[in-house]
């Protein structure tokens, strides 16, 4: 086979494993810029221009065949049953990335649960239908990053939900902002009208067509798609982004902060958070979001094929609270804002976690432990950055609670002083730490831990520039320095130890606790 040369034609033949993958980067890097830098000057033809050859770049093509077989569903197939695993594969998927005679396949038709017990639809897309979705999104994204609400932090690169929960501190820690409107829209990725996407979504047509019409399969039948992008494409992200991008200029443009109509404007106090489909609007008394935002939104979504869910919108006052992306954000009586894990987000912790343990009754405690600490793990990491140190000392009593009922089901004869010498350990000046040994090859010991989840350090957040573009080369170096700082705290955070240095108990760092590694 010969070398691969990212500027190769498409039909030259291509070793999936001597691909120059930064430069193939940097050749997409480099058009991305350019449309950025194109959507500024609102140069449209241009822009039209770069998307294309974007997409019949090779090295558009090959990026996006490696997105869709490394990331957490390349074992999951489409109607067709089919995954690429091998170098071979991939080269053929490759070639065969060409709008010319492409026909996407029906979604495959699969529901996952709710957390209000109903079931969400998911259809999921061909390797092949994935790959041209992706390859079309490397020259969709930089447009909607430079156009989109600068408050809106779901699926967006660079941005995240700490982003989001952060900017609900940096609004409502002014005392003079009391009321809150909390939206959520109904069935928005199912619901989303095709004939707004397709007349508005600054994008290649015939494409958005073929996949918003390819309908779906469901118990071996075939059902037509009229409205809705579906969850489960890599593009649809991006199209529900620009459905609803546009709500916080439209706010803007009711409530001014500056120019003709900026003193009202101001002292109405209006501000938009948005993470996808979930949003809370901020607003000086109940009057005004009942009466003047509420129709703004209404007006908004209806233009979309979209209506508010009555189910979870709400008007509250701060001083009671409310929950937003699974935190509690609250002004409490002595006029301070804390933000804290939810008591439904902690509640579903603690099942999750009972439910693992009950299923684990007769398996070794090391796989308990390795089954446990993902999700504490997760759980922790996610709650890190708010008021939650007392919540994470309550979730390692409970799980403490839980583990002890665990032990005596497995040796109901022993009593407690026995369970605590087999099961726990102490580390340092903290108890009750559950652990388990295992031997090795060589007959010696290896000693794993249950992370605990008080021992992780509370890192306040530093919030994303509200103008920040992950694809605009001024603000490279910027992301680059927040990505590095990220991974600084996480290294920092994951400290490992040996059972055998029991003196190292004393001086770990804060997170220590966690899955010892093999053989270190």
């Amino acid at each position: 086979m010969t070398t691969a040369r990212i500027g190769a034609a498409p039909h030259e033949e291509v070793r999936w494993d001597a691909i120059d993958w930064h430069k193939a980067e940097r050749t997409v890097g480099r058009l991305q810029a350019r449309i950025v830098k194109a959507t500024k000057d609102s140069r449209w033809n241009k822009v039209r221009a770069l998307q294309r050859l974007l997409t019949c770049s090779w090295s558009g093509r090959v990026i996006a065949v490696k997105r869709v077989t490394e990331n957490k569903g390349k074992k999951t197939s489409g109607v067709d049953g089919i995954i690429w695993t091998t170098p071979e594969e991939k080269n053929d998927a490759t070639q065969s990335l060409k709008r010319r005679g492409y026909h996407p396949q029906p979604l495959r038709r699969v529901y996952i649960p709710k957390s209000n017990g109903k079931r969400r639809p998911l259809g999921i897309p061909t390797m092949r239908d994935r790959a041209m979705q992706t390859l079309y999104l490397l020259a969709l994204d930089p447009l909607a990053e430079t156009t989109g609400d600068p408050n809106s932090y779901g699926f967006r690169r660079g941005r995240s939900t700490a982003d989001a929960v952060q900017q609900c501190f940096n609004v409502f820690r002014w005392r003079t902002t009391s009321w809150v409107l909390e939206g959520d829209i109904q069935g928005c990725f199912d619901n989303i009208s095709h004939d707004w996407l397709l007349s508005h979504i600054p994008m290649d047509k015939e494409m958005l067509r073929k996949w918003l019409k390819s309908g779906y399969m469901e118990d071996g039948q075939f059902y037509d798609t009229e409205s809705g992008t579906p969850q489960g494409g890599s593009i649809s992200p991006a199209l529900a982004n620009l459905a609803l991008d546009g709500l916080e200029r439209r706010l803007q443009q009711r409530f001014p902060r500056k120019g003709q109509g900026s003193k009202k404007g101001r002292a109405a106090k209006v501000n938009l958070i948005r993470y996808a489909d979930d949003f809370v609007i901020s607003g000086d008394n109940k009057k005004l979001l009942e009466n003047e935002v509420m129709p703004i939104i209404e007006s908004f979504l209806r233009d979309r094929g979209l209506t508010l869910s009555p189910e979870k919108t709400a008007i509250t006052h701060i001083d009671q609270g409310f929950d937003f992306l699974g935190q509690n954000i609250r002004r409490y009586q002595e006029k301070k804002l804390l933000i804290k894990p939810s008591k439904k987000s902690y509640q579903g912790l603690i099942t999750e976690v009972r439910s693992v343990i009950r299923e684990h009754l007769g398996l070794p405690t090391h796989v308990l432990i390795a089954k446990l600490n993902p999700l504490i793990r997760g759980w922790v990491e996610y709650h890190k950055h708010i008021v939650a140190k007392k919540v994470f000392n309550r979730i390692d009593h409970e799980i403490v609670l839980l583990l002890l009922r665990w032990a005596r089901r497995r040796h109901p004869r022993k009593n407690a002083g026995w369970l605590k010498r087999k099961y726990f350990t102490r580390c340092g000046n903290r108890d009750w730490f559950f652990f388990a040994d295992t031997k090795r090859a060589d007959g010696s010991k290896n000693r794993y831990h249950l992370i605990s989840a008080v021992k992780t350090p509370i890192r306040r957040h530093v919030k994303v520039l509200c103008t920040a573009n992950p694809y605009d080369p001024a603000y490279r170096a910027y992301f680059a320095e927040r990505t590095a700082k990220r991974i600084r705290q996480g290294n920092r955070n994951r400290v490992s130890y040996r059972a055998s240095e029991p003196r190292r108990c004393e001086r770990l760092e804060p997170c220590e606790v966690e899955t010892l590694m093999h053989g270190s």
